[in-house]
């Protein structure tokens, strides 16, 4: 009996690499009949795995989807990186905390002894932004996940905006600084755009299908987005700093540094705001010369004044 287990879980270890096996290429590599083969496959399907037998010159079998999640059988490797991404997901942003660590525990209780040692000795701590955003709700980002993937025309009010629900082809659903955004082809504004997946209420039914526009780069454009939408900072000023340029460039993000002298470098950076753009370069404990605009100077005088009040 024994060993009529071990063969059926490397039979089921088998069917979960690949798309479809031949019954003879399996009864090859488990060292059985092709009858034994058939009565595993029984077994297995008696047990709730939803295993397909394949026409074709060879005969063969599949696994498939089923109704319910029969058990799982993963290697050592793919059971610890489960285990990691599951310890991970309290700073995803999606809403599935608990439901995560009551999955983590599942999966660590039929651990063998020798892989719970090791997730117990590496113990993740997820720390989430000072800032903390609003949770994206799990149902609505499988809503938005799933127009995207049928590549039907999404109905939806968004938080904040008024008028009628908006009207997107989805395009893609990704994450940014601890956010979850979907980008979209607006029908009704004809261009791209990006939403808030906290803010979206999902008006069923979904819309039609359409064709998949060329976003080209998704990374490049969000980046684009998240600069003021024409590949810029909405501000943008230029500083002069008494810092040596090589202590200025690993913290300038994207902006530009220029080496003046030993001790001097120009410094060019944007920002969202001038206020924020000013308490930025306020980070570096150096004096500040600013060559301009007059807005990023006004900033200055702003924060000085707040600090100075700050400090009685």
């Amino acid at each position: 009996m024994l060993k009529t287990s071990a063969r059926l879980l490397s039979l089921l270890s088998l069917l979960q690499v690949r798309r479809d096996w031949p019954g003879a290429l399996l009864a090859e590599r488990l060292e059985i009949s092709p009858r034994t083969v058939r009565r595993d496959v029984d077994r297995l399907r008696e047990l709730g795995y939803p295993i397909l037998a394949v026409k074709g010159p060879d005969g063969g079998y599949r696994l498939d989807a089923g109704t319910d999640l029969p058990p799982l059988l993963f290697d050592d490797e793919q059971a610890v990186a489960l285990a990691i991404a599951l310890q991970s997901a309290a700073t995803s942003g999606a809403g599935i905390e608990e439901a995560a660590a009551r999955a983590l525990n599942t999966v660590r209780q039929v651990m063998p002894a020798r892989l719970r040692r090791r997730i117990d000795t590496l113990q993740i701590t997820p720390v989430e932004a000072a800032r903390r955003h609003p949770p994206a709700d799990s149902g609505v980002l499988s809503e938005l996940g799933a127009a995207v993937h049928a590549r039907e025309v999404l109905r939806f009010g968004y938080a904040g905006a008024e008028g009628p629900p908006r009207r997107v082809e989805p395009h893609h659903l990704l994450t940014w600084g601890g956010r979850w955004y979907l980008v979209a082809w607006d029908l009704d504004r004809g261009d791209w755009r990006t939403f808030r997946a906290d803010r979206v209420t999902p008006r069923g039914p979904s819309g039609p299908r359409f064709a998949p526009r060329d976003l080209g780069d998704v990374a490049a454009f969000v980046a684009e987005r998240f600069q003021g939408g024409s590949g810029d900072w909405p501000c943008r000023g230029e500083v002069i700093l008494g810092l040596p340029a090589a202590d200025v460039s690993p913290y300038a993000r994207d902006g530009v540094v220029e080496e003046l002298g030993p001790d001097r470098c120009r410094l060019i950076l944007g920002s969202w705001s001038w206020p924020g753009l000013a308490a930025t370069i306020g980070r570096f404990d150096a004096d500040i010369e600013v060559v301009g605009p007059p807005a990023l100077k006004d900033a200055f005088a702003h924060l000085a004044r707040r600090y100075a009040k700050a400090s009685g």
